[in-house]
C-alpha cells in the first residue's frame, strides 16, 4: 500500500478451470533485441494443480 492507496495485484487466469491465480510460483524477464521488455510467471492453479504461464505488466 502507497500513501494509502492499494497496489494493484495483478491476476493471471487459469487456462484449464479458469480460477484467478495471484502469486507466480517463478517470474523471469524476456528482453527481445530492440523491443520492450516483459516479465512472465509461471503460475500453478490451486484447484486442478495445472501450470501455466502469463505475462504481468
Amino acid at each position: 500500500m502507497i500513501m494509502g492507496i492499494p497496489e494493484m495485484v495483478y491476476m493471471a487466469k487459469c487456462s484449464k478451470c479458469g480460477t484467478e491465480v495471484a502469486k507466480p510460483e517463478k517470474t523471469w524477464t524476456l528482453a527481445p533485441k530492440g523491443k520492450k521488455a516483459v516479465t512472465v510467471g509461471l503460475y500453478k492453479c490451486p484447484s486442478c494443480g495445472a501450470f501455466f504461464r502469463a505475462s504481468s505488466k
